[in-house]
């Protein structure tokens, strides 16, 4: 009799497709069999790309003469470590009672991978085999029912599994042509800088790129040079309340476009500064007149659902922990059924998710942390509405929609750590968030005169908490205002004279940029080395990036690993270490498009396009082995090795251990 042959990911999953299944099974070594299926795992990958002395003796040995390496056909081979597991999983696929398989790998570029491979290493005979791929949002039983009954064909998948593999050889290629090249040719030059016995220098696509910029960030801080500037402000007599107004230099002021001030509200000397107010003192009643009055409303909507980046950057901020951990905890949670498949680029449901969110919401009102907010959603009936909204859209999603709570699997949560709940917690808040209205803000922006000057004062008034009730942020100081204050500025009238009480100066000065923590440099990786902090405009821009959402947390591990960068881990700061600096300056003077964020993320955007059948995968390789060889070449032709001292001087006095010279 034929059975279907089931192959998870992971051992914790395929258990979970045995439950969903309702299939009786007996447990043997490395699968479960009943009458009509058999389900297996793989243990995360079971083969890897073969190393370069597979190819030849040649290659083991570390030479500027077989470089660069480009083989024409790829070897693969089973990892040591698993292979017996591999073994199981082969002579299942082989079996021949078995003709359909359904491939149950993460829903990802990584996951097809992961199954590719071991289908090809176990040479099946793909001709009498219906290959099938399940492709999931969540573990729940309604979830994986669904995807094994509108599962495709494989080859569907075809473009996917192409991008995958080119990612691997990309990633391989770079790897070993630039890590032999750079360790070969330089590497002596930093070992007899540090007094250390030998150094390589470990080069990756992504990995390098975010090394640039970490690095570029802390050249940035130590030669920013503060600029000290002096503010005028007058404090107002305003209804027996003082408000404070900011003095500019706008069109019509003695000052307007000085080469005294800094910007329009500050001058660069403290004597100009006294000036002025000598002047007004001189020349104006102490009083100013209120010269406009502008009051309205401004709307805040709730933001967007978490992706995997969003998720890691509130992590970082709200909780000090790595995007690893985030990764590792929202992971935790996925294999629990509480929340949806994490390694996603989407903020948004897909219309079929909108229908019955319904069932989520309702699930939620069995966790304590927020049940009064669901309760109130399912009484008010605001989720119906949702897929007409900006929460709902099917082109902006590709492999899975945003991070969100199945409402399922709540009796897991006794087993999580506290860390755990409260991630769980953030993405619940902000799946209820988007079925609650705005937050409504009264602006009132207050504009006075004296003499010729004008001083500029608001103020932003929380009205009505809309969304931020469930959201759990934190109100500023700025939300709240004095009732007889915020009575006396609505009443305003132009024209109104309001008695000056002083004219003060304050200092200020101009601050260096920041320095990425952990959270900050997901989202930059994100968006193509571009730090926005603006969410919509985030939105606005978003392309592919460097690195997914699946590997960004771990290249930061990396790095962090192999001491190029430093994490604090109280205040998840990023900074580079001398050894960083110093392989930042070895690529910068060798191959620097390597640094380059906007390339890198071009890359990714290629990879997209095979996976989309916009490109072929010879078209990607053909560019990708130009690119190897002629930065090769370049390399091979030029020394730095004498100029690097004069940069590694330059980075060394940043460092207390001074290098040996």
């Amino acid at each position: 009799m034929a059975k279907a042959l089931f192959i998870a990911e992971k051992p914790s999953v395929a258990q979970e497709f045995a439950k969903a299944l309702k299939v009786k099974t007996a447990r043997r070594d490395g699968y479960l069999e009943g009458d009509q299926a058999v389900i297996t795992w793989c243990v995360g990958h079971l083969v890897t790309m073969s190393y370069p002395e597979v190819y030849d003796e040649k290659y083991k040995k570390w030479s500027l003469a077989t470089l660069p390496f480009l083989p024409d056909k790829f070897l693969y081979e089973v990892i040591p470590q698993v292979s017996k597991q591999f073994d199981i999983v082969s002579g299942l696929l082989n079996r021949p009672d078995i003709d359909t398989i359904y491939v149950c790998t993460d829903s990802g570029r990584e996951g097809e991978y992961i199954y590719r491979l071991v289908e090809q290493q176990a040479e099946v005979d793909k001709s009498c085999k219906h290959r099938k791929r399940v492709w999931i949002d969540s573990q729940t039983e309604e979830e994986i029912l669904r995807g094994i009954k509108t599962a495709k064909d494989l080859s569907e998948y075809d473009h996917l599994s192409d991008a995958a593999y080119l990612r691997a050889k990309e990633d391989y290629l770079m790897g070993i042509n630039f890590s032999r090249l750079l360790s070969l040719k330089y590497g002596n030059v930093i070992s007899n800088y540090l007094n250390t016995r030998y150094t390589v220098i470990s080069v990756g696509r992504v990995m390098t790129c975010v090394l640039g910029m970490v690095v570029r960030r802390e050249r940035e801080i130590r030669q920013f040079v503060k600029t000290p500037f002096y503010r005028v402000v007058n404090t107002l007599d305003c209804g027996g309340k003082e408000v404070e107004g900011e003095f500019r230099a706008v069109e019509g002021s003695a000052w307007f476009q000085s080469p005294k001030l800094y910007k329009e509200n500050g001058f660069l000397k403290k004597e100009d500064a006294q000036e002025l107010i000598r002047q007004l003192s001189e020349t104006a009643a102490l009083e100013a007149v209120a010269e406009s009055i502008e009051k309205k409303k401004e709307n805040k909507n709730p933001p967007l659902l978490f992706n995997l980046a969003e998720l890691q950057n509130e992590c970082s901020k709200l909780f000090k922990i790595s995007p690893d951990e985030t990764l590792r905890i929202v992971q935790e949670l996925y294999e629990k059924k509480l929340v949806t498949y994490p390694r996603t680029d989407a903020r948004v449901l897909s219309t079929a998710v909108a229908k019955e969110i319904h069932k989520n919401i309702r699930g939620l009102t069995g966790f304590e942390r927020v049940a009064g907010f669901a309760a109130e959603v399912l009484e008010q009936g605001t989720y119906k509405g949702i897929s007409k909204t900006r929460y709902v859209n099917d082109k902006q999603i590709t492999d899975h929609y945003a991070i969100v709570p199945t409402g399922q699997g709540l009796g897991a949560l006794k087993s999580v750590a506290e860390r755990g709940v409260k991630v769980y917690e953030l993405i619940a808040r902000r799946f209820l968030s988007i079925f609650y209205p705005a937050a409504v803000y009264r602006k009132i922006s207050l504009v006075t005169v004296m003499g010729k000057e004008k001083f500029f004062s608001s103020f932003r008034v929380l009205e009505q908490e809309g969304y931020l009730k469930v959201a759990d942020v934190k109100k500023n100081r700025e939300d709240s205002l004095d009732p007889a204050l915020l009575e006396t500025l609505l009443s305003m009238k132009k024209g109104t004279v309001l008695p000056v009480k002083k004219l003060e100066i304050k200092e200020g000065e101009t601050s260096p940029p920041k320095r990425y923590n952990s959270g900050s440099m997901i989202l930059a990786m994100e968006n193509a080395g571009q730090l926005i902090e603006d969410e919509e405009l985030r939105e606005q821009i978003k392309g592919s990036g460097i690195g997914t959402s699946a590997t960004r947390a771990e290249i930061l591990k990396k790095l962090i690993a192999n001491k190029y960068i430093a994490l604090n881990k109280k205040t998840q700061v990023l900074t580079p270490t001398l050894l960083g600096e110093m392989i930042f300056d070895v690529v910068s003077v060798s191959i620097r498009s390597l640094l380059n964020p906007d390339l890198t993320a071009s890359w990714e955007k290629g990879l997209t396009y095979v996976a989309e059948g916009t490109i072929t995968p010879e078209e990607y390789m053909k560019k990708l082995e130009h690119f190897i060889k002629s930065r090769t070449e370049a390399v091979l032709h030029n020394n730095h090795q004498y100029a690097l001292k004069d940069y590694f001087d330059a980075s060394a006095r940043f460092y207390k251990k001074s290098a040996a010279k």
